[in-house]
């Protein structure tokens, strides 16, 4: 099939893409973590002994979906008594793991299984995970045995709902199962945009505050606070949580403590494409709920400049028309691979700086940068 033109999205592909795969691992706190089932009161009461049986273990979800065309990343988490399967939403960039709930729903949208029926174990107001997800630290309490909870979103997304303690069923990699009760949102008054809408149960939250599920896991002791994943270019992948999962596949560089709030940042990077300085100082905020990774306008002009640069026979053009592929370019004759792409467009590279020295580069290939398309340049 022939191509006609290539359409720069300066939306690059997920920060966690890298080649085929990629893999990416952050750190917390060092504490120590853990197919035997083993009941909730008998997880408590057994806490020591499940520690020392689960150290070097961790727990690994598999991902479902890409970037493109499907546009986010989803796990099963099985949630309740008895267990039963949600899709949640896979998010770094916030820390509350929430579903769809009927308690009754006012405002829910379409979900793959049936809503979520809470249990009846309220989270308090005053608890410290209640507390993590409000504006101020001076709160008030409607009712002192609930915690009610508001949540929105940079896609204009949000969430209302009330804390709940439910049991997830979680496997861990050296065969031990365990219900672990841990305290998740009941959603009950969702506004969501159309154009951002996916269907899904919930949302994974990942974040670095007290209510992640990783920090309530790594607070029982159970995983070492860490998360880490890997995903295809082509689609799928896993995520981890506790001990370093395949580290074989693994690239390292500190995560900064330093003006990242509940987010993950390496710190800064530049930007480098094909071998040239374009940017540096870039805080880069690395999150899975958004299925595009985001240049600032000074990255993103630096970037059409040295673009331009290399491309100067063809230069590349506005698209005005669309505004979701804002700059557009194509060659002298229709693309009939993306390969033939390759020629003109080289990787962009992000090079992590720590100390003044440089740490592992994040390579984006072409094909994360840019969209083929027919429509007209």
């Amino acid at each position: 099939m022939k191509i006609g033109k290539v359409r720069l999205v300066i939306l690059v592909i997920t920060m966690m893409m890298l080649n085929l795969s990629s893999c990416s691992a952050w750190f917390g706190n060092k504490r120590k973590s853990g197919r035997n089932y083993i009941l909730p009161d008998e997880a408590m009461s057994s806490r020591p002994s499940l520690m020392n049986h689960a150290a070097g273990s961790s727990i690994v979800f598999p991902i479902y979906g890409n970037v493109y065309p499907v546009g986010f990343y989803n796990v099963t988490l099985n949630i309740g008594q008895p267990p039963r399967p949600y899709y949640l939403d896979v998010d770094t960039g916030s820390e509350l793991t929430w579903l769809q709930c009927d308690a009754p729903c006012s405002r829910c949208s379409e979900t793959p299984h049936p809503l979520y029926k809470p249990s009846n174990d309220f989270v308090p107001c005053k608890d410290p995970i209640c507390a993590s997800l409000q504006p101020t630290d001076d709160y008030t309490c409607e009712d002192p045995n609930q915690c009610d909870y508001e949540i929105k979103y940079a896609d204009q997304y949000s969430t209302l709902g009330v804390l709940i303690n439910d049991v997830y069923l979680l496997n861990f990699t050296n065969g031990v199962q365990l219900k672990v009760r841990m305290a998740l949102g009941c959603g009950y008054d969702q506004i969501f945009s159309p154009s951002t809408y996916h269907p899904l149960d919930g949302i994974l939250g990942l974040g670095r505050g007290k209510a992640s599920l990783v920090s309530q896991l790594n607070s029982q002791g159970l995983v070492r606070n860490v998360i880490g994943h890997c995903l295809s270019s082509r689609g799928g992948g896993y995520i981890f949580f506790g001990n370093v999962y395949d580290s074989s596949k693994m690239s390292w560089t500190p995560i900064s403590s330093i003006d990242s709030g509940k987010h993950y940042s390496a710190g800064p990077a530049e930007l480098v494409f094909g071998g040239r300085n374009g940017v540096g100082s870039l805080n880069i905020i690395f999150d899975t709920g958004s299925s595009y990774t985001y240049f600032n306008s000074q990255a993103y002009q630096a970037l059409i400049t040295l673009l331009s640069k290399e491309l100067n026979r063809k230069p590349i053009k506005a698209a005005p028309d669309d505004q979701t592929l804002p700059m557009c370019w194509h060659g002298k004759r229709p693309f009939r691979s993306l390969n033939e792409v390759k020629k003109y467009f080289k990787p962009l590279t992000l090079s992590f700086i720590n100390g003044g020295r440089v740490k592992p580069q994040f390579e984006i290939p072409p094909e994360a940068y840019l969209i083929i398309s027919t429509y007209p340049c």
